[in-house]
């Protein structure tokens, strides 16, 4: 294994891409969401730091946003420029000639020996020269620390993050600080009266087995204690799933109107999975109330299948779990592989 790894990660990406597109935008708030219509609903996809400074965020209502930040450039989402751009990107990391494991549009893991300081300023200046984009690059024994070095060096900056320095950083901090620990599970932490990750580390991992599971309790002592054993790996990313969302600018009152839009979303879905020629273990359907409630209920297939009619009636019958009849104003249904 390299000695070192480090997380890349292009700082305000979509908003950075669009201002490089707009060069008069430089400096105002920027905001990407929907198709850049405000008055519409639809969420922020990505925010310039200027428009954060406003608490504009991702997955916040463009209404919200707006409201937030009136002076803001608001634009619609241009999903095939990102990705050439990101492509770009992951070739100059490439061509650095080490093992490069994209994450997604705007981040990579890469496991590198010798300096890691040289190699995360040979990476910047790479980046820069094929994009003109700024990226920040957090340097780690591993990738958790990498990963989380990130956000200490943001933005772009260098960090490096070891066990040496684990706890001096990140000792007092909440434990959903940690990269894979939600509000959920530090929630849950806290009734056991697991705030910190200095605390979490000192855990029993018996006692979070009994909550968490056999797997997720002490997997979680191990992550507050920094340790992570995961290689980089530059095997192409397998999806872990595929979904359809849709947002209705006008509220639907009418389940029976729901149940027709879940069945439509879900048939798209089964031509996406036929696709990709793998079998579904699980259908999730996602519901978003009006205003802006969100709740999700799954149901597993019987036995893994490709099957548009048994993903559609998955799909169906988890609805039926929703017990709320209020007016919905948005409906996604996700498939899940088979591992």
């Amino acid at each position: 294994m390299a000695r070192w790894v480090l997380h890349v990660d292009l700082d305000q990406f979509i908003a950075a891409v669009e201002v490089l597109r707009h060069p008069e935008l430089r400096g105002r708030p920027v905001v990407v969401g929907g198709d850049g219509d405000p008055a519409k609903r639809g969420v922020v996809s990505t925010a310039s730091y200027e428009a954060r400074a406003h608490g504009v965020h991702s997955g916040l209502p463009l209404r919200t946003a707006a409201r937030r930040c009136p002076d803001a450039v608001f634009l619609p989402v241009d999903r095939e420029l990102y990705e050439s751009v990101s492509d770009q990107v992951m070739a100059a990391l490439r061509s650095l000639g080490v093992v490069v494991e994209v994450l997604g549009w705007d981040e990579a893991f890469l496991a590198v020996d010798g300096d890691p300081e040289a190699m995360a300023h040979q990476i910047r200046d790479r980046v820069r020269a094929a994009t003109g984009l700024e990226c920040t690059v957090g340097i780690g024994q591993n990738k958790l620390q990498a990963k989380l070095a990130t956000g200490f060096g943001k933005p772009a900056g260098i960090f490096r993050l070891t066990a040496e320095t684990w706890f001096d950083v990140l000792g007092d901090r909440p434990a959903d600080a940690l990269w894979g620990v939600g509000a959920k599970t530090a929630k849950r932490l806290g009734k056991l009266g697991i705030a910190t990750v200095g605390e979490l580390a000192a855990a029993d991992p018996d006692v979070l087995a009994g909550e968490f599971g056999p797997t997720n309790g002490p997997w979680l002592v191990l992550l507050a204690r920094g340790l992570d054993n995961s290689p980089v790996s530059d095997a192409p990313h397998v999806p872990r799933s595929r979904g359809r969302e849709t947002t209705f600018q006008d509220d639907l009152p009418d389940w029976a109107d729901v149940r027709r839009e879940v069945s439509t979303l879900a048939r798209r879905v089964a031509g996406d999975v036929a696709e990709e020629g793998r079998d579904v273990a699980r259908v999730i359907v996602k519901v978003r109330y009006a205003p802006f409630i969100t709740q999700t209920h799954g149901r597993t297939l019987d036995a893994p299948s490709a099957d548009a009619a048994l993903i559609e009636q998955a799909a169906l019958t988890a609805l039926d779990a929703f017990t709320g009849r209020r007016p919905v104003r948005l409906l996604g249904v996700r498939a899940e592989f088979q591992r």
